[in-house]
């Protein structure tokens, strides 16, 4: 593949920047390793360990009908990915600029900027989650109990707070290269620990522990079970990962090939969410041999140790771990979200910057506030809009654009470029997403359409990329003699 060349002389400021502009070959560093990282770090937060754990008890399947959804659920992630990180590979853009195509140079603000506020938001409350292991960690070490609290936080888990909030922005300004060593680092030394923690449960709970790995995954009689609980396990861990897999141009763009890629996600998805769910089926059932209760959460495991030293080994995993899908998820997408807003005076570590701040305020009324004014209707929303905008995406590059696209209009506002359509804004693709959203958002509002919330996602998009190919028919040839693909 040769690089891709933008003349910045030839681009409107409005457009570009460094941080937007195609990534040359010789800058792609990573290969399956990191992205397999990316994937691991995404898997392995406290809210993703409590997410398996629960499903392998609450869903009313048998824990390997579970473990099969969620393997599935994996397989499928990993489809959706290599789709929407094909092209980023190939031209070395992030997400915000490969949704101009679609969306028009000046529409694709819009998609960005929904993306960013889902992020951000995450962001805020992850940094918050974060801070708690930080602060388990200065109670173990110097003990003291919680006193004066402020907005809900004492000044231990205050200081905790602003210390997590400090380090992932110091982290993020030193680069995208001391983010990969911390992912590739954080990856594969939360599996570490929680692979010991397996075998610790193991040690101390015998055999009995076999005994309830059979007993508290197998439903009771007539209770749930089906096909529609099986559906609903997928459809919920494909929602889990949907916020990334829009975005995922932004990691994609620094690999150096589409089969490094496609590995990455293999060895990621599938076969990583694979290993992490099956050590949480065997840790939450060792809970029930040796506490004689399903503990799904971590922490409370930890705590009903009582050990010292356990208790800061832990503390140091859960905190790797939810900075790890923090950088991943919520902080790297609105830093390219924000930036493509206003390249030119709006960097991707100025959007890093004015992420942290605004989370920073997300994050420190989580306890006292937010937590308790049914903010997941909110996010849900959001999240229900991103769906069509995957479809729209997809079906654009692949089936309307042909794979084939013009880097030079993507940074132009030349009324002649490919992407300017009508002043900037393709109003076709505003207007499948809109009737399409309308769907999507339904599914969390209407408790008619709840039986599809678990897999309302797939539907948005499907609904969204079928509704723009046919408001699209007769733009495909004229996209395809104006590209200049990278090859």
């Amino acid at each position: 593949m040769d690089d891709a060349i933008i003349d910045p002389s030839k681009t409107a400021p409005s457009l570009y920047n460094e941080d937007l502009a195609p990534l040359n070959h010789s800058e792609r560093k990573w290969g399956w390793f990191e992205i397999f990282n990316v994937w691991s770090n995404d898997i392995q937060s406290l809210f993703g360990y409590t997410l398996a754990a629960t499903l392998f008890i609450s869903s009313g399947l048998g824990g390997w009908w579970v473990f099969a959804a969620i393997v599935l659920a994996g397989i499928v992630v990993m489809a959706l990915v290599n789709l929407t990180g094909r092209p980023s590979v190939k031209y070395g853009v992030p997400y915000p600029v490969m949704a101009r195509a679609a969306m028009g140079v000046r529409g694709a603000n819009f998609p960005a900027l929904v993306r960013g506020i889902v992020a951000i938001f995450w962001y805020g409350v992850q940094t918050y989650f974060a801070s708690t292991a930080v602060a388990m960690a200065i109670y173990a070490i110097f003990g003291g109990t919680e006193s004066g609290t402020f907005l809900g936080m004492t000044f231990v888990d205050w200081f905790a707070y602003t210390l997590v909030c400090g380090f992932q922005v110091y982290l993020f300004m030193r680069g995208i290269t001391w983010i990969t060593k911390f992912l590739n680092f954080a990856g594969p030394f939360v599996y570490g620990v929680m692979i010991a923690l397996a075998l610790y449960i193991w040690f101390t709970a015998g055999n009995d522990l076999f005994t309830q790995l059979g007993a508290i995954f197998t439903p009771a009689d007539g209770e749930g079970g089906g096909f529609m609980a099986f559906m609903g396990v997928l459809g919920t861990m494909i929602a889990y990962f949907s916020a990334v897999v829009l975005n995922y141009g932004d990691f994609a763009r620094f690999v150096r090939s589409d089969g490094q890629m496609r590995f990455g996600n293999f060895m990621g998805l599938p076969v990583s969410l694979a290993f992490f769910s099956f050590l949480a089926m065997f840790t939450t059932a060792g809970t029930v041999a040796i506490f004689g209760e399903t503990l799904t959460n971590p922490a409370d495991i930890v705590a009903r140790v009582d050990n010292v030293f356990l208790t800061l080994i832990a503390a140091i995993t859960f905190f790797l771990a939810t900075v790890g899908i923090n950088l991943v998820a919520n902080f790297i997408p609105p830093a390219y979200d924000l930036a493509n807003l206003a390249p030119s005076k709006i960097s991707a570590k100025t959007g890093g910057l004015i992420t942290a701040g605004i989370a920073f305020f997300i994050g420190a009324f989580w306890v006292a506030f937010i937590s308790s004014i049914g903010i997941a209707a909110f996010v849900d929303t959001l999240g229900a809009v991103l769906a069509p905008l995957y479809g729209i995406l997809v079906a654009d590059y692949y089936l309307v654009k042909k794979g084939k696209l013009s880097l030079p209009d993507m940074f132009t506002t030349d009324p002649a470029g490919a992407y300017h359509y009508d002043g900037g804004w393709n109003k076709r693709a505003l207007s499948a997403f809109g009737i399409s959203a309308i769907f999507s958002i339904a599914t969390v509002w209407v408790p008619a359409f709840g039986a599809l919330t678990g897999f309302a996602w797939l539907i948005g998009a499907i609904f969204g990329g079928a509704l723009y190919i046919f408001l699209m028919p007769n733009t495909a040839q004229a996209a395809e003699e104006a590209a200049t693909p990278a090859e």
